[in-house]
């Protein structure tokens, strides 16, 4: 999914320096973002203070809305550079065209996974038909340098591998958790996975006290470690944890995201992830020119315009906590 911030600023993101290397507890609160006509997400990553989770890079919660009488998703073509991708629905369809060609219809707990290595476009949309409610989430990972400049390229997995317990069904988007492991790709030590309660339940899920953790909130009610999460929050935890208790008030679904703290500083603007404000001028000045970043077919309107770019990057902040 693109960031449609007219207004997008640059930022510093990811080294030691903002990770928190304990347990802890941090509520986030989101930044509301007008997507297209008729839907509004709620924006958690990058957050005033807490710019990435691992390597989770960006993270937007969307619905449920009703868009029956709508158009519902509507993202005209775009570029991406530098990271991967993560589509995740509860409620709804999401088509997914790129620059390689790919179409697929991305359905509800299917994971839809673009690697944009060095340069790709892509587009979303509801299908239309469309179902009524449209319910999900849209993530980034960034890549670390080994892998940034690999050759593009789109997965589609249906069937991902799932933990159960009394009350609980976790599946794995991404990474490994417990003993089961996505076939998605992955490029850094990186865990997400879907938690399913029901209500009343209670469960203790287990966890790499080398990763930093956080858990955003899709519906109903429930308590992350104590702490009550409601739809569109999520809770930031800090590192050195071996488990996390979970309690559901009624039923409800989270999502676990994880991973090694991410060494390198990036620098990530509108929908580039680089390493330095030349290369991120670079990358808008290839789209403007319609160079690099190849055409995606069959998308009935324009690609989306770049917004302007600020003239100085921002300088690294923060210390290990």
């Amino acid at each position: 999914m693109s960031n449609l911030d007219r207004q997008a600023a640059l930022s510093v993101c990811g080294g030691r320096g903002f990770v928190v290397a304990e347990p802890v507890r941090e509520l986030l609160t989101p930044r509301h973002v007008q997507l297209g006509e008729s839907t509004e997400v709620r924006r958690l990553l990058p957050n005033l203070g807490r710019r990435m989770v691992g390597a989770w890079a960006f993270v937007d919660h969307y619905g449920p809305d009703d868009i029956a009488d709508k158009p519902g998703m509507q993202v005209p073509p775009h570029p991406h550079m530098g990271l991967q991708t993560v589509s995740w629905l509860h409620d709804g369809e999401v088509l997914h065209r790129d620059s390689l060609g790919s179409l697929r219809t991305v359905r509800p707990r299917e994971l839809g996974l673009m690697t944009s290595g060095r340069a790709i476009s892509h587009s979303e949309e509801s299908p239309k038909p469309h179902a009524r409610l449209l319910h999900g989430a849209q993530l980034w990972v960034a890549l670390p340098d080994a892998h940034r400049n690999a050759e593009p390229h789109f997965q589609h997995h249906a069937d991902l591998p799932a933990v159960t317990a009394p009350g609980l069904t976790a599946t794995v988007i991404l990474g490994e958790l417990d003993g089961a492991t996505s076939p998605g790709t992955t490029y850094t030590p990186i865990v997400g996975a879907d938690l399913a309660l029901t209500g009343g339940a209670e469960a203790r899920l287990p966890l790499d006290p080398d990763f930093e953790y956080a858990v955003l909130s899709m519906s109903g009610e429930a308590e992350v470690d104590g702490v009550p999460v409601l739809p569109g929050s999520m809770l930031y935890l800090g590192c050195g944890r071996t488990e996390l208790p979970l309690r559901a008030v009624s039923d409800a679904g989270l999502m676990l995201l994880g991973g090694e703290p991410f060494e390198e500083e990036i620098v990530m603007w509108w929908n580039f992830i680089g390493r330095t404000h030349e290369e991120i001028a670079r990358a808008r000045a290839d789209w403007a020119a319609g160079a690099r970043f190849g055409e995606v077919h069959g998308y009935d309107g324009g690609r989306l315009p770049a917004p302007e770019l600020p003239p100085v990057a921002l300088k690294p902040r923060g210390r290990v906590r």
